[in-house]
């Protein structure tokens, strides 16, 4: 009976920890919002050798007693490492992490953070219980009027932010499918990237692919300010009505935006864009795992998350199990399809007609 009581206090007590991080959750993503915008980790980098604080506050130009206090739960978060300096004086310096911060960085983070962490993509998230209760309309919607669509045509700045994060998720996601399955790309002359943003999905694949022509399609308010590239020729439209011809359709965190039905549509006009004979759409989206065995956890976790992101900022939009994707992929005309892991939370189904 003993045992069972201390079991008890100890998961009483381990529970009162994990509250208190619910609780102060927002507290790490505003921290690392803040070391985004001041350029922390682009200074450390170009720093020969472990900076001071001293000489870290004069390069930002900011408080060092301030400085010290946003360092020091950085470190704590082994996000920045404390070593010596030459001088034996106390130096901060680059992580893995907090190189994912930098905002010049190929492999960098940073914009997808400054995106989640904007006001307006903050705001839905303190609707989704009433949506759930059915009062209201959307959370997105509810909180800005329209939906983020609507809205990021209608507000330049939002729309830099949507495109730039969409373009540090791309420049990853392409190096990471080119590195871990670039059969994919074997036989494609011609690809259509649909709802391809700024093109820097296709721009980052022409450079390992150059035979490739790519066709950067997606709405006239975001071609218009793409920035143009030898090999890629831009197209605007709307992908519910009609997808350029190519050999291949190409389709990155598209899909999860939107329902079954809608899913279903896009993948419609994908499937008459490529040929019948050879064509194929090819799908970077995740896929969320039904049980433990299936691939690493820890990515499952970041699909869920991915989800509920959906949910408080899209309509319709969801992260799909296999079954889900079988469904809209069947439906859709498609009688085949491959499933691809690679090193990210999104896998490579290439379906065909």
């Amino acid at each position: 009976m003993e045992k069972v009581v201390k079991i008890m206090e100890k998961e009483e007590a381990e529970a009162e920890v994990e509250m208190w991080k619910y609780i102060f959750g927002f507290v790490e993503m505003a921290v690392v919002k803040c070391g985004i915008e001041l350029g922390i980790a682009d200074v450390i980098e170009s720093h020969a050798g472990p900076i001071t604080l001293s000489s870290l506050s004069s390069s930002l130009g900011c408080s060092p007693s301030g400085l010290y206090r946003i360092m020091r739960f950085l470190v704590n978060r082994r996000i920045f490492k404390e070593v010596a300096t030459s001088q034996g004086d106390t130096g901060y310096q680059q992580t893995p992490l907090s190189r994912r911060l930098m905002t010049r960085s190929e492999n960098g983070m940073a914009a997808l953070l400054l995106l989640e962490s904007s006001p307006v993509m903050l705001a839905p998230w303190h609707g989704l219980s009433a949506r759930l209760l059915g009062k209201g309309n959307a959370t997105f919607d509810a909180a800005h009027g329209q939906d983020v669509w609507g809205y990021a045509a209608s507000h330049p700045a939002h729309s830099k932010l949507i495109n730039d994060a969409m373009a540090c998720d791309a420049r990853m996601a392409v190096s990471a499918i080119v590195n871990g399955c670039p059969e994919v790309f074997d036989g494609v002359s011609t690809l259509v990237d649909v709802g391809g943003g700024d093109g820097t999905a296709l721009r980052t694949l022409i450079k390992a692919r150059p035979l490739i022509r790519g066709i950067n399609f997606d709405l006239p308010h975001v071609v218009s300010s793409a920035p143009k590239c030898n090999g890629v020729e831009y197209a605007s439209g709307d992908m519910f009505d009609t997808v350029p011809k190519a050999d291949a359709a190409f389709l990155m965190w598209v899909l999860h935006d939107w329902g079954d039905e809608e899913c279903i549509q896009i993948l419609e006009k994908c499937r008459q864009a490529i040929p019948g004979d050879k064509g194929k759409v090819i799908i970077v989206e995740a896929v969320i795992q039904e049980n433990e065995k299936e691939g690493d956890n820890n990515l499952k976790d970041v699909g869920l998350m991915l989800d509920m992101v959906m949910m408080a900022h899209t309509t319709t939009g969801k992260e799909r199990t296999l079954k889900e994707w079988d469904y809209v992929l069947k439906k859709a005309g498609f009688n085949r399809y491959t499933v691809k892991p690679i090193r990210a939370v999104k896998s490579v189904i290439e379906a065909y007609p």
